[in-house]
């Protein structure tokens, strides 16, 4: 996709969130607001012409139960050993490309590699949903117009500057396009030429795309040459109550606590959480700052944990210690359990029977009411007790 070198960031101005009712009508909306942004009409024309709601894209977008698996689960299906295989060979094979990325980002390669291959497969599968109806579809749909209006609007600069073509550009569902998976308004701020030949191609060239999704991790806040997880030993008599990621400590204090590291050393000067994916009893990580930079680019708490444990493997760190975990609640179970924390005044986020940072929070406050470990993994013992 072409995009001038120098490309001006989209900015959207306070605009009512419309969405549903008849498309003619929604697309009337978005022309007008394109036109009050003072996007050129015939880019606008051009993406919205044609376009439809896609009954396959509110399938998926309604459908990502996987995200309802445990940490080890999720991870041991996600990190099979032809996927660490690949991400040697793929490390290698554009080894000055993330030379390049360390040098200038202070990102190291493991971090992109495991994005490339969760997103992608390395490139591999990049999706074949329309990107302009996926858009469309999400900005309509009214369960979150706010996320996908505004990346609607940018596919309208996008297509203007020559990077989208709306009648055959495709891409994932969600209206993400090329090998890391990037959405309208991240190509036009963080597309990056990687490969010095003029053209920013996050599909077809492996270092746009890997320059580019660098770029975007910056942006976000990553900081350079600093750690984002560590597997770590914690000892049984830990306060679990200062477990989670809302309460960090110097790595020199959480030493003096009795954490070690299961290999290399703690960072004693940065501050990290003490991240405990599966309770207590399972794998346990310390997460620096940079870890917060995932959820900027996946809100999922497991699928973050798996990212960053993943590009922790691409490093030369060994596979975690699965320990002994209570086992996990049912999804029904874990609905009931958010509809009795929902009721007790705690914000879950949604009765979705996925365990994400919101249900943590609640269910490790509730254990510390009722004078439970506090680790922040929900157990039938917790549901029984609420």
């Amino acid at each position: 996709m072409r995009l001038a070198l120098a490309l001006s960031l989209l900015t959207t101005p306070v605009f009512a969130q419309n969405c549903g009712g008849p498309l003619p009508a929604f697309l009337d909306g978005i022309r007008a607001e394109a036109a009050s942004m003072g996007f050129d009409a015939s880019a606008t024309q051009r993406l919205l012409q044609g376009a439809e709601i896609d009954p396959a894209v509110l399938r998926a977008d309604r459908s990502q139960g996987v995200f309802q698996k445990d940490f080890i689960s999720f991870s041991r299906a996600l990190i099979s050993q032809n996927r660490m295989d690949n991400g040697r060979v793929y490390g290698n094979r554009f080894d000055r490309t993330f030379d390049s990325i360390e040098a200038k980002f202070g990102i190291p390669r493991g971090v992109i590699l495991a994005f490339w291959a969760f997103e992608t497969d390395f490139g591999q599968v990049q999706g074949n949903f329309n990107t302009r109806n996926a858009l469309v579809t999400l900005a309509h749909d009214c369960r979150r117009p706010e996320l996908f209006r505004p990346q609607l609007l940018a596919a309208i600069e996008l297509t203007a500057l020559g990077g989208m073509n709306p009648a055959t550009t495709t891409g994932a569902w969600a209206g993400e396009i090329g090998q890391v998976q990037m959405l309208p308004k991240d190509i036009i701020e963080n597309g990056m030429d990687g490969d010095g030949d003029g053209v920013v191609d996050l599909k077809g060239s492996s270092p746009d795309a890997l320059m580019s999704g660098a770029n975007v991790l910056s942006s976000l806040g990553w900081r350079p040459n600093e750690p984002w997880l560590q597997e770590i030993n914690v000892p049984a008599n830990l306060d679990w109550a200062q477990t989670g990621l809302n309460t960090r400590k110097s790595g020199a204090q959480w030493t003096a606590l009795g954490v070690t590291a299961r290999s290399g050393s703690i960072a004693s000067n940065l501050k990290a959480a003490v991240l405990l994916p599966m309770g207590r009893n399972g794998p346990a990580f310390l997460a620096y700052r940079n870890f917060d930079v995932y959820f900027e680019w996946n809100k999922s708490f497991v699928y973050v944990t798996t990212a960053a444990y993943f590009a922790t493997r691409l490093g030369g760190a060994p596979g975690y210690d699965a320990g002994n975990p209570t086992p996990p609640l049912t999804g029904p179970q874990m609905q009931s359990l958010q509809t009795k924390l929902t009721s007790r005044g705690h914000d879950v986020g949604g009765i979705d029977g996925i365990l994400g940072a919101m249900t943590r929070a609640a269910v490790q406050a509730e254990q510390t009411r009722l004078g439970l470990p506090a680790d922040a993994w929900p157990t039938t013992a917790l549901l029984g007790a609420l």
